[in-house]
């Protein structure tokens, strides 16, 4: 019997079906620089070089892990598209860049249409809540790669920073605080320990919670760093509070964050339960409430506690700078 590729489980005519389908969903997303319409081999965008002096360039590339496990567990995947675009422009806001445009990756042997459109849905919403275009990606569809239904699913970003407004944490003193911006659950860091530590019944009890998408804080960080001096700004991702904020510390300085300084979501006490886990291995894996952390001079509290209230977003001041040697303690 011949063979052809759609028997070999890949059906281009329908993946060109879908991708149309796609398209006006995506346009949605697009800012005036955006040229052309996705579907050929390249994205178009149009740099805003009228906007900066000295522009730089910042990149990030990330994926949404093994969140995408409860995700199919729960048969719920319109929000998993947010979480990566928020993994990448959360991290490139950390430099001070203003996100541009994002494309994104789709793996998978055998998926249905409608989780297709979710995942992507999900995708453009999270570059219009970030302010950047979906210009483009890819979807790859690879037979005997996963499991029908599963997927992998990931990003990557392009943003603009003029060079002398780079955060890079080299100004970072002692004397300054850290104001720490609330999270939305989880995020879509630590699911593998989340996983291990709850059984599959209580995933899906707890599935809302447990699929909360990762927020976006490109808006109000970016007014904030327009508004105020930031010497440091750290995503509470991977690592969290220990590595995530050391790796922006210049080396001759240290960071206390105070655990008591912000109420900690129940999700987060009801995982270190199940799993009998330390606090250490909590802080050093999770974000525990905090999703981004911000570092500037005592005078600027109040004031930004107020800009990120106008935004909804609660914030706490939960930690110091002090003399150190580039190192974060939890206390």
């Amino acid at each position: 019997m011949a063979i052809d590729y759609k028997k070999s489980g890949v059906d281009i005519h329908r993946m060109d079906a879908l991708k149309k389908k796609m398209k006006s969903a995506v346009r949605s997303s697009f800012r005036p620089e955006v040229l052309k319409d996705i579907g050929g081999f390249g994205g178009f965008f149009r740099f805003p070089k009228n906007k900066y002096k000295e522009p730089v360039l910042v990149s990030s590339s990330d994926g949404v892990g093994t969140k995408l496990k409860i995700a199919g567990l729960c048969a719920k995947h319109d929000t998993v598209g947010i979480d990566a675009v928020a993994m990448n422009v959360n991290d490139i806001l950390c430099t001070g860049a203003e996100p541009l445009f994002f494309l994104d990756y789709v793996a998978f042997s055998k998926l249905n249409d409608k989780t297709l459109l979710d995942i992507v849905k999900g995708v453009n919403a999270g570059c219009r809540l970030s302010g950047c275009s979906l210009i483009g990606g890819e979807t790859a569809q690879m037979p005997g790669m996963y499991k029908p239904g599963e997927y992998d699913l990931a990003g990557f970003c392009v943003g603009a920073v003029e060079k002398d407004k780079i955060i890079d944490g080299s100004r970072i003193k002692p004397g300054e605080i850290v104001i720490g911006l609330e999270s939305s659950g989880i995020h879509s860091n630590g699911y593998s320990l989340v996983r291990k530590s709850l059984s599959k019944n209580e995933q899906k009890r707890l599935g809302k919670q447990l699929l909360a998408p990762t927020k976006i804080y490109v808006k109000p960080v970016l007014e904030a760093l327009r508004k105020f001096d930031v010497s440091g700004v750290a995503h509470i991702t991977g690592g969290a509070f220990y590595d995530k904020i050391a790796r922006i510390l210049p080396q001759s300085v240290a960071v206390n964050i105070y655990k008591n300084a912000w109420p900690i979501p129940g999700i987060f006490s009801f995982i270190q339960a199940r799993g009998k886990i330390s606090d250490k291995d909590m802080y050093h894996t999770f974000n525990m409430g905090i999703g981004m952390a911000l570092i500037t001079k005592i005078e600027n509290a109040d004031k930004m506690i107020n800009l990120f209230s106008r935004s909804k977003i609660k914030s706490w001041v939960i930690g110091e700078v002090v003399k150190g040697k580039k190192e974060v303690k939890v206390i």
